[in-house]
C-alpha cells in the first residue's frame, strides 16, 4: 500500500489545511476566498462532497496490510489534544446511543469478550509522518450491530474522555478494518495511545481516529459541530 501524504517543505500539511481548509478531493470542490464565503460554500457543497467521496470510497474493500516484521514500534508519535485523561477501567463504560433500538453501556470485559480482530496497517498523520502499527480490538461494525441502528442512520459521532469529538460517515465506520482497538503491537494499548479504547483504521487520516473513546452516537444527520479539527477548517471526510 502506497503512503498517501505530502512531505513537509515550507509548510506542514496541517498548516496548509488551516490556511485552505482543503485536502485530497476537497481541493477540487472548494477554495473560495473569504472565510465567510468559504463557510457558505462549505455548507452548500457538503452533500456534494459526501456524494463524490462516497463514489470513490469502496465501503467494504479491504486495504492491503503489512507483515509483522514491518511494524515500526517507535514511529507512532503521541499527539495530545488537551491532556491525557485518567480512566478507571473498572468503572469505564462505552455508551452507544442515538437513533438505535438497543442502546448500549459496555464494560471493557464485555467489549473484550467480542471477537478479536488484528491488523497491521499504516497510520497516516496529516502533519506528514506515518507509522506501521499492529492494532487489535473489536470491529466497530460488531458494536454497531449490537446497538441495532435504525435504517436512517448515516453518521457516527465519537466523544472522548479528554473532550475531543469526531464524526464519521456510517460506511467508513462499518468498514471491516475499522476497529475499536485495545491492543497495540501485541501488548495492551498504552494510555498515551488512547487506552482503554481508540479508533484505528487504514481508511482515515490520524485526526479522525479518536483516542479514549467513551461514547458513540449513531445519527441520521450531522450537527454544525462535525469534529474538533474539522470545525477549524480541516476536511471532514479525510479518507485515504
Amino acid at each position: 500500500m502506497g503512503l498517501i501524504y505530502l512531505r513537509r517543505q515550507q509548510l506542514t500539511r496541517r498548516q496548509l489545511l488551516k490556511i485552505s481548509g482543503l485536502s485530497s478531493i476537497s481541493f477540487l470542490l472548494g477554495g473560495c476566498g473569504t472565510p465567510a464565503f468559504e463557510d457558505l460554500i462549505g455548507t452548500l457543497s457538503e452533500p456534494l462532497n459526501q456524494k463524490l467521496e462516497s463514489l470513490i470510497f469502496n465501503s467494504q474493500k479491504p486495504v492491503p496490510e503489512f507483515y509483522f516484521s514491518e511494524i515500526q514500534p517507535e514511529a507512532l508519535i503521541v499527539n495530545s489534544f488537551r491532556y491525557t485523561p485518567i480512566i478507571d477501567i473498572e468503572k469505564y463504560r462505552l455508551i452507544v446511543d442515538g437513533e438505535v433500538n438497543n442502546p448500549l453501556s459496555l464494560s471493557m470485559a464485555e467489549i473484550q469478550a467480542l471477537p478479536l480482530t488484528s491488523m497491521i496497517i499504516r497510520h497516516v498523520c496529516v502533519e506528514g509522518w506515518a507509522a506501521i502499527v499492529q492494532w487489535s480490538g473489536v470491529r466497530l461494525q460488531e458494536i454497531v450491530a449490537l446497538a441495532q441502528p435504525k435504517n436512517n442512520v448515516k453518521y457516527a459521532y465519537f466523544k472522548s474522555a479528554d473532550g475531543y469529538y469526531e464524526s464519521w460517515d456510517i460506511a467508513s465506520a462499518l468498514h471491516p478494518q475499522t476497529l475499536l482497538a485495545y491492543e497495540k503491537n501485541g501488548e495492551p494499548l498504552p494510555v498515551d495511545n488512547g487506552a482503554p479504547l481508540r479508533l484505528a483504521s487504514p481508511i482515515k487520516l490520524g485526526y479522525k481516529q479518536s483516542k479514549w473513546v467513551t461514547r458513540i452516537s449513531l445519527v441520521s444527520s450531522l450537527s454544525p459541530f462535525k469534529g474538533y479539527w474539522e470545525d477549524q477548517g480541516y476536511e471532514w471526510f479525510a479518507g485515504l
